[in-house]
């Protein structure tokens, strides 16, 4: 799903939490790749030009979560968390570390130790060459309702984190399952694991709802018609 698609669909899946017409959700995709920068983020942290973006076909988007620059694409699975805290714990900080836990339980079934660094948020693997990024964190919240999330790669080109200083850490390297690994996995179980922890850290029973069955939802009174440019990305397998 192109990634303004998905800040729509967010955007109207908040409303939708907010006045209670749906319950908690977790939306998981992949975007076309894409570099976004964060409220806190630095233009001077992108180090490529608007030709060198074109020629590599990377779209770049301000973005109004938390944190600094990142890159998503292909390989990797994007979490966003549509959640009502005031329902859970209002507490921003337990939120990201519960994010964080759910991530590292995930990669603890796949034989990866991937814990929380206090000094940077996201979850690292100790490497030959250091401490790398698995995954990275980026929230927003209004009226306690979350939105944006997580970035987990699994099959991720890396080299494109080049063209950025990721999260704004200069001299930090990111990492994917595979390359931890040395092995090909599917992306389809790494997706089951962090469903699964996601439920458990945050004591919820996950149903899954294919993206037609949530675009239903959203249709429902009381919340806004979908947007012509959002209705074709609802068109699919799961949500």
């Amino acid at each position: 799903m192109p990634y303004a698609q998905a800040c729509e669909l967010q955007r109207r899946a908040v409303a939708a939490r907010k006045r209670n017409s749906i319950p908690d959700v977790l939306l998981l995709c992949e975007h076309p790749h894409v570099i976004t920068l964060g409220r806190n983020g630095k233009r001077e942290h992108l180090k490529a030009g608007e030709r060198i973006l074109s020629q590599m076909n990377v779209g770049f988007h301000q973005s109004d979560r938390g944190g600094d620059i990142t890159y998503h694409g292909p390989g990797q699975i994007v979490g966003y968390p549509i959640l009502d805290l005031a329902q859970h714990r209002k507490d921003v900080r337990w939120y990201v570390e519960q994010l964080e836990e759910a991530m590292s339980r995930a990669s603890a079934q796949f034989g990866v130790a991937a814990t929380r660094n206090e000094a940077n948020h996201g979850i690292w693997a100790e490497t030959a060459n250091g401490p790398e990024k698995l995954a990275a964190i980026g929230v927003h919240l209004s009226r306690w309702v979350t939105s944006h999330g997580f970035a987990y790669n699994v099959s991720t080109n890396l080299h494109y984190f080049d063209l950025i200083v990721p999260c704004g850490l200069t001299g930090k390297r990111a990492t994917s399952l595979e390359r931890l690994l040395d092995s090909a996995i599917d992306q389809r179980e790494v997706r089951d694991a962090l469903t699964e922890k996601f439920a458990e850290v945050f004591a919820v029973a996950p149903v899954p709802v294919s993206r037609a069955e949530f675009a239903a939802t959203l249709e429902a009174p009381g919340v806004p018609a979908l947007t012509d440019s959002l209705s074709p990305a609802l068109k699919g397998s799961e949500a």
